[in-house]
């Protein structure tokens, strides 16, 4: 009975709502009538209230449409639906009474009882449906009882999934949020996780899942070792992509490793191996307030560095991962330190570098939006070149041992003032290794970075939660995509196998269609895409264009062959580059145009000599 329930089409249960809601309005109408004239059955009134009934109807249909009461899941009925239902029995409260003031067809006061009377019945509705699957969900036999960890959106798509086909039977909702505990969502009770241990034995719960993929590693480990402590088995629910890529949320479930109470990604990057580089070493990272390298310096702080500098140029993000990083700092033995400046500071990178006798430096600060930099063309040009420039040519002055660039796909024939900067970089580094042999060399490239700031999915997840639309800039448009554990990973990783000037690059699988992942958000968020086959649909997906500077798809090799690296997931290549004469005048004559604030001089210049041709640009957009 249960899953026949579940199973019906959307249509169907939406056509058992708007029935219901319709014989509630008579019913109201009735219990309206009987209220003010105390009469059981009055039959005058009843024949003369006709008219009214029937518009009333006529009207609430429609508005059953008009404020998409239709798309609201029964599973999901919370204070959003119950408010966009009260605004539907307002407007038909209204609507009856001035009506009836036109044509009489009942006595005044009776189109104001039926409105309460009418928004009591369909919650009423609403509510004993809920309980009346609960209870058919609770009666289902060999399914084990499970409770989830997280009240918000994630949870209650995971309750609906596990509902409908999964061998769990949800019995509890488990949420820190005070106002929340106590209530009864979907027709579970919400308690506090501190009450979990008294309702274990009662509710027979003996599987948790974690339904809040957004919260920080330490976070999900501590929660998780409160749950493990209880004799649970714990599963969580991993981020969108993972869901994607896996092919829905039930797949995508998964028991909760060390690897990812670590916030370690699948991909095995040998951490051992990285503690062993790492520890006892002065360290610098710039960017440390970026997503990048924020992450970079949790992984760093692991391996139990002497000294770990934090350079940001943005003081509300220095001091936001320092006061995060000083407990793990303090428990790791390692000397944290915050420095506030700008890569382009030569007289501070010196200073940095000779102060703390740096031995390794991670260079990740860098302004990477493709279009902002096409609008401050001279800032990005200042920042990611010539910044890397006088960090790398200080850390070989100083006497650095490893010094590693954390660049981008889109330095790979590049079509942005962005991707060219990146590319230049790369050169920059390639160049420095030439120069000084003595200091180590390297740049990582990789794709997209889920949870990195501009990252396409927190975007598109806001715009599902505004209604819509989501917006992709072409049809077309792919990405490589990777999450920032693997990132933050394979940059400490490469940086042990750096052998001078290399370009190291993750093997980041097949890229994924933008409209597709689009597409999916959507559906796993319990709504469906409105196009042409679907015009009823909740979110449209709109065609912005491509962007200044925006390629259809990204690449990860120039014209260079790779070779392979002590992990088979990290690709180490060889990439052609100028001489260093050479080198040296394509610097120089940049240097002049920024000076110069001449933007098409240096336009030109990254070009000429890192850009792709009119006819590859040509291709790409066709």
């Amino acid at each position: 009975m249960y899953q026949t329930l579940i199973n019906l089409p959307r249509w169907a249960k939406a056509g058992i709502l708007l029935a219901f809601d319709l014989v509630a309005i008579v019913a109201a109408y009735y219990a309206g009538l009987f209220l003010r004239l105390n009469d059981l059955w009055p039959e005058a009134w009843l024949s003369r209230s006709l008219p009214l009934v029937a518009l009333t109807l006529i009207a609430g249909g429609v508005l059953f449409f008009v404020l998409r009461l239709n798309t609201i899941k029964l599973a999901g009925f919370e204070s959003s639906a119950a408010m966009r239902t009260a605004v539907w029995v307002v407007i038909l409260t209204v609507g009856g009474f001035a009506l009836n003031l036109i044509i009489f067809s009942v006595p005044r006061t009776v189109p104001l009882i039926f409105g309460p009377i009418l928004y009591l019945l369909v919650l009423g509705g609403r509510y004993t449906a809920l309980g009346l699957l609960a209870w058919l969900s609770a009666g289902e036999a060999g399914k084990t009882p499970a409770a989830i960890y997280g009240a918000g959106s994630g949870g209650l798509q995971l309750l609906a999934a596990l509902r409908s086909t999964s061998n769990y039977k949800p019995v509890l909702l488990i949420d820190n949020n005070r106002k929340l505990q106590g209530l009864r969502i979907s027709g579970l009770k919400v308690i506090a996780p501190e009450a979990l241990a008294s309702n274990m034995e009662r509710f027979q719960v003996s599987t948790i899942f974690l339904a809040i993929p957004s919260i920080t590693p330490a976070r999900r480990r501590q929660i998780v070792a409160d749950m493990k402590s209880l004799g649970c088995d714990v599963m969580e629910l991993p981020s969108y992509l993972e869901i994607i890529q896996s092919g829905g949320i039930l797949k995508s479930l998964r028991p909760v490793s060390i690897d990812s109470l670590l916030g370690r990604s699948g991909v095995n990057l040998e951490i051992p191996a990285i503690a062993g580089s790492y520890a006892g070493e002065n360290i610098l990272v710039s960017g440390a307030g970026g997503s990048i390298g924020s992450e970079l310096c949790r992984k760093l702080l692991e391996a139990k560095p002497a000294t770990l500098v934090l350079f940001e140029q943005s003081e509300h993000a220095l001091y936001q991962i320092e006061m995060e990083l000083l407990p793990a700092a303090r428990k790791a033995g390692t000397r944290l330190i915050a420095k506030l400046g700008s890569i382009t500071d030569r007289k501070l990178i010196e200073q940095v570098l000779g102060q703390y006798a740096i031995s390794t430096v991670f260079h990740a600060a860098a302004y990477k939006h493709v279009p902002l930099a096409e609008n401050n063309e001279l800032a990005c040009i200042r920042n990611n070149v010539f910044g890397t420039r006088i960090l790398a040519e200080e850390a070989a002055k100083a006497g650095v041992r490893r010094f590693t660039l954390i660049s981008t796909d889109k330095a790979v024939r590049p079509t942005s003032v962005m991707g060219a900067s990146k590319r230049m970089a790369e050169l920059v580094v390639q160049d420095q290794q030439a120069r000084t042999p003595e200091t180590r060399f390297a740049s990582i490239r990789f794709g997209n970075v889920l949870g990195s700031s501009g990252s396409v999915i927190p975007l598109f997840k806001k715009q599902i939660e505004d209604g819509g639309p989501i917006t992709v800039t072409h049809e077309n448009v792919t990405r490589y995509f990777m999450t920032i554990d693997e990132a933050a990973q394979l940059v400490l990783l490469a940086g042990t196998y750096t052998e001078g000037a290399d370009i190291f690059l993750l093997d980041m699988g097949e890229p994924v269609k933008i409209i597709d992942l689009a597409r999916q958000m959507v559906e796993l968020s319990g709504l469906s895409v409105k196009d042409a086959e679907t015009p009823d649909g909740d979110i449209e997906i709109q065609i912005t264009g491509l962007r200044e500077g925006e390629k259809l798809y990204e690449e990860l090799l120039i014209d260079a062959e790779t070779l392979p690296t002590p992990h088979p997931k990290i690709l180490r290549a060889r990439e052609n580059t100028f001489g260093t004469r050479q080198f040296a005048a394509i610097m120089k004559k940049l240097a002049v145009a920024v000076e110069k604030e001449d933007v098409q001089a240096a336009r030109r210049i990254l070009s000429e000599n890192v850009g792709l041709t009119q006819e590859e640009q040509a291709h790409l957009a066709s």
